[in-house]
């Protein structure tokens, strides 16, 4: 029986090749005929680019698991010390520690099985999936009378939010034009950004208003219902759409007719781009298949093998990027300005505005200047801020002079940060791996850096205690200088490129 299987599976397989090749043949006759002569991520030279309008909505909704994320990082700024003294542990500093890391956990957890929910399901479904603990998780936060409740909401909440950036990434790398691919892909960041700034803003009562803290929960809900029933009308990504097809493909050709997925995808692609352009879209999609889409990805191919740079880079840019201080910047800011005579509420915007403000002037930069280049320059800023920060910790520099240059350097160190190291690592990451690992790569490169976040947020407050700033900010700096080193040795520039052509030109041949 065993063996008969396996020929039946091996007619399947001759089969679907034997497909695969004619679709194939038919596309690239229907390119000799004038219709298109290059293609990129369905774009033909001779067809001009795709309008963005049509994949913008798409993109839109996406975002708003973005937004999500930014708004529960910092719904508990504002609001700790009201909900500590609510729930009866002000003053307990393990206690209000938890109410902050715990959400880290759950997204560590979230992050680790993104990429098997992406592939699983699809990316629309898995949307759906990170709002859902959301809801719960804010609901269970805003209701509860007791830390455990806090506790047990906040984890949640950060399954969700674990969840949501990677296959946001994937989503909008895979849905965009190439021409506006970097574009969109800022467009996550600027969503975190204004979440993270809408959090702050309706958490100013929460000092004055008792129970405000409850509001600023329940308020979450309304965007993570709008992704779950927006994502419903949205188009799925064409992309996961053929990799399914392949896999369905290699026990039976005539399954690709029968379950309509073929056609699916097609359809899919032209939401996406336009009509004229679905012929096109779906043979860049077959020139850049291998064969291998039908085995299932081991977590041993992305520790070693073909597919192990790819993971190395984007391990390493992620850590990179937490090891940059950025968090600790964060977490530090309010006691900065503080001593700058500036109150945490006015700090807290000025920090929103400057990361924002990068955020926007990256997304207006990078399809011109490049993924790299913003990238060598946000690092190489981010080192010259913090520089900035040890000269104000040194000796020679009067105290209010120190203050200012201090308040200065952290505002620079955002900006420089929202201009490359931010918004670039997710985007360029859904961008360098295969189809067959982008969900799984994706999923693992954002559990290190969950792991090294929490691990800085764990350990910053007492290294600066028994380091002092001055040597804190030194190696912060010097890790940024790592960084643009390795970008410069190890990132190759997507811009411009399909997603199809940079996985033919980076992935090693077996």
């Amino acid at each position: 029986m065993g063996g008969s299987d396996l020929t039946m599976r091996g007619r399947h397989g001759d089969a679907f090749s034997t497909y695969k090749r004619n679709v194939l043949r038919d596309y690239v006759n229907f390119n000799k005929d004038g219709a298109s002569e290059h293609l990129l991520n369905g774009v033909g030279k001779d067809l001009g680019n795709p309008s963005w309008r049509r994949s913008l909505p798409h993109v839109l909704v996406a975002a708003l698991s973005s937004l999500l994320f930014g708004y529960h990082l910092g719904v508990v700024n504002e609001t700790l010390e009201s909900i500590s003294l609510d729930l009866g542990f002000n003053g307990n500093a393990l206690a209000e520690g938890l109410v902050v890391s715990t959400c880290l956990g759950g997204a560590f957890v979230g992050s680790l099985f993104s990429g098997w929910i992406a592939d699983g399901v699809g990316r629309r479904r898995a949307f759906q999936l990170c709002a859902l603990p959301m809801i719960i998780g804010a609901l269970m936060s805003a209701a509860t009378n007791d830390l455990w409740g806090m506790l047990l909401g906040r984890l949640f909440v950060g399954t969700g939010m674990g969840l949501g950036p990677p296959v946001a990434a994937l989503y909008v790398a895979e849905v965009s034009p190439t021409s506006v691919r970097g574009t969109f892909g800022s467009f996550t960041q600027i969503a975190t950004c204004l979440g993270l700034m809408g959090s702050l803003f309706i958490g100013i009562p929460a000092k004055e208003v008792a129970n405000w803290w409850r509001v600023c929960f329940v308020v979450s809900v309304i965007p993570a219902v709008a992704l779950a029933l927006l994502m419903q009308f949205c188009a799925e990504s064409p992309h996961w759409l053929f990799k399914v097809n392949l896999i369905d493909g290699a026990y039976s050709a005539l399954d690709l007719f029968q379950r309509g997925r073929a056609a699916e995808a097609e359809t899919e692609f032209e939401k996406f781009l336009g009509g004229v352009y679905v012929k096109s879209a779906m043979a860049e999609l077959s020139k850049a298949d291998r064969g291998d889409e039908v085995d299932t990805v081991k977590l041993s191919e992305l520790l070693y093998g073909r597919y192990f740079r790819m993971i190395f880079i984007g391990s390493v840019l992620f850590a990179l990027q937490q090891l940059s201080g950025i968090n600790a910047v964060f977490y530090f800011s309010s006691s900065v300005f503080k001593s700058a005579g500036i109150p945490s509420d006015i700090a807290n915007i000025c920090v929103g505005i400057s990361n924002l403000s990068g955020s926007v002037i990256a997304m207006i930069l990078m399809d011109k200047l490049g993924r790299k280049v913003l990238l060598l320059g946000s690092f190489i800023g981010m080192a010259v801020s913090l520089g900035i920060q040890v000269a104000a910790a040194s000796s020679f520099v009067s105290g209010s002079v120190s203050s200012y240059m201090s308040a200065a350097g952290m505002l620079l160190v955002v900006l420089a940060f929202s201009l490359g190291a931010g918004p670039v690592p997710g985007l360029l990451l859904s961008e360098i791996f295969p189809s067959r690992i982008r969900a799984k790569g994706m999923a693992f490169c954002m559990a290190v850096h969950w792991v090294i976040n929490f691990f800085v947020g764990l350990l910053f407050l007492q290294l600066l205690e028994q380091l002092g700033p001055k040597v804190l900010y030194t190696i912060f700096a010097t890790f940024c200088l790592i960084g643009a080193a390795f970008v410069k040795r190890n990132v190759v520039e997507t811009k411009g490129k399909s997603l199809q052509e940079i996985e033919i030109a980076l992935l090693p041949q077996e």
